[in-house]
């Protein structure tokens, strides 16, 4: 990268992070992608995404990502691949302490959205994607008539959990305490629903199947006693973790850590954006991460005209 400064420098490359280079490209801003990891984000994770419009019969997580990643380089999107330790603002400008040195820019958009909490737990990792999924909404549809169970407790778990009844013939809730820590109009959602079952004070120990998922190792905390459950699909809530470490003491955020914005994606610093799961009150879906991610730019873009 030149020693010049940059128009905009977008921070994090899953969906919202390449809307805004496609939207930052086409108005023709001086702007730079920059991706520690491998281009996708979490949408990666997902086998099948039946709920982004303009796939009736779906899309594989890899192959959307992949359709966004060449969308944005055909309009002269750079993208490099480096870290960010930090955001320091200066004389009106942003400057980004990367891995490989400061880049100075107008302004910048963070996307680099949150990660769901893992239970670390033998399978899990081998089977994501295959079974094992943190988000209801985007692959409970493919479970029509099966079993699946959901980890957790709190307002998340509870709630993708009657989501799943929509389409699972059973819905087994595992859950380490012996009470929900859910809304209690929530709780009795889910108790009064015939298809959901609850398992108290039970804690998962093992995932196991070798191509796909097919039962769970279970261990009841009281007794020590185990078992095993087969189920089709495990749907994952025990919180997640936004991917702020590097502005945790720079911009505004909510009580769960994620960064707070207004209507256009600004943060409380000037010239520094937010778009995607890392946002205070995002839903989490790829489709409102690509919209965060436009609106960025386009005011990224009204904020940089007014620097003139």
């Amino acid at each position: 990268m030149n020693d010049g400064i940059k128009d905009l420098v977008i921070i994090g490359g899953g969906p919202a992070g390449l809307t805004a280079g496609i939207y930052a490209s086409r108005a023709r801003l001086d702007a730079v992608l920059l991706e520690k990891g491998t281009y996708g984000g979490q949408v990666l994770s997902t086998s099948h995404i039946e709920n982004y419009p303009g796939f009736p019969d779906a899309v594989g997580g890899f192959e959307l990502a992949d359709l966004m990643h060449q969308q944005a380089q055909k309009f002269g999107l750079k993208i490099e691949y480096r870290g960010i330790e930090n955001i320091t603002p200066e004389d009106g400008l942003l400057v980004l302490n990367t891995e490989e040195g400061p880049v100075r820019t107008k302004t910048a958009i963070i996307a680099t959205g949150s990660v769901p909490n893992k239970l670390k737990v033998p399978g899990e990792e081998k089977l994501t994607g295959r079974g094992v999924s943190y988000c209801a909404t985007c692959d409970g549809a493919l479970y029509r008539d099966q079993t699946v169970a959901v980890v957790g407790g709190g307002d998340a778990a509870v709630e993708e959990a009657i989501f799943l009844t929509r389409f699972a013939k059973r819905v087994e809730m595992i859950h380490w305490m012996d009470h929900l820590q859910a809304t209690p109009i929530l709780q009795e959602e889910a108790r009064a629903n015939e298809k959901i079952n609850i398992r108290w004070n039970t804690a998962l120990t093992e995932i196991k199947g070798d191509e796909a998922l097919k039962e769970l190792a279970l261990r009841d905390v009281e007794t020590g006693e185990t078992s095993s459950l087969p189920v089709d699909g495990l749907f994952i809530y025990i919180g997640i973790t936004p991917q702020v470490e590097f502005v945790k003491d720079l911009v505004e955020m909510d009580k769960a850590g994620s960064i707070v914005t207004d209507a256009t994606m600004a943060t409380s610093v000037p010239g520094l954006f937010a778009a995607g799961d890392v946002r205070s009150r995002s839903i989490r879906q790829v489709v409102s991460a690509v919209g965060d991610g436009a609106t960025a730019a386009w005011y990224a873009y009204n904020y940089i005209q007014g620097m003139k």
